[in-house]
């Protein structure tokens, strides 16, 4: 399985990585990569980390393992590049990004989708610890209002049993 982040945007939504990022941009970075290399350990996926703006020379520097860094050129943005690699590797991504117009192009493309937020609390479940069993994870089609669908209404949509595929993955010990 292949994983497209948005750099920036799972950086500001965790107050430890904003943090990093305050010190220094180069920080924020190194830490996001470094809680990605962690968790990539047990998985055999790859990941695409994608930054806004041209990389500056001694910046970020290759992550060892299946962990690419690509920076955006002007004037196309890191939003851009997502897209385009989403639509490329089609159900065979998982985008990682809290911006709707992102989402909403990974799901047009096939791919499945998480938040920031989402990705975030994944990568800190302990390993000892799997996260269906967790009583604070809610399933989250209890906030969703009851609508008109085909099918068994009890079964999830392809869409979320997608994502829930994905956070599962981020959550094996």
């Amino acid at each position: 399985m292949r994983w497209l982040v948005d750099g920036y945007n799972v950086i500001r939504r965790s107050p430890e990585l904003r943090a990093r990022e305050a010190a220094s941009l180069e920080g924020g970075r190194r830490a996001l990569l470094h809680l990605i290399a962690r968790a990539r350990r047990a998985l055999q996926d790859e990941f695409t980390v994608v930054f806004d703006g041209a990389r500056l020379s001694g910046g970020t520097p290759p992550v060892a393992g299946r962990i690419r860094v690509v920076f955006s050129r002007p004037p196309l943005t890191a939003d851009d590049d997502l897209m385009r690699l989403a639509r490329q590797l089609r159900n065979g991504a998982v985008v990682v990004s809290s911006d709707r117009k992102v989402q909403d192009a990974a799901r047009r493309a096939g791919s499945a989708v998480l938040t920031a937020e989402q990705f975030l609390e994944a990568l800190d479940v302990p390993e000892t610890s799997p996260g269906a069993d967790r009583p604070d994870i809610k399933d989250d089609s209890e906030d969703e209002p009851a609508r008109e669908k085909r099918g068994n209404p009890r079964r999830l949509s392809r869409k979320a049993r997608q994502a829930r595929r994905a956070l599962g993955r981020l959550r094996q010990p």
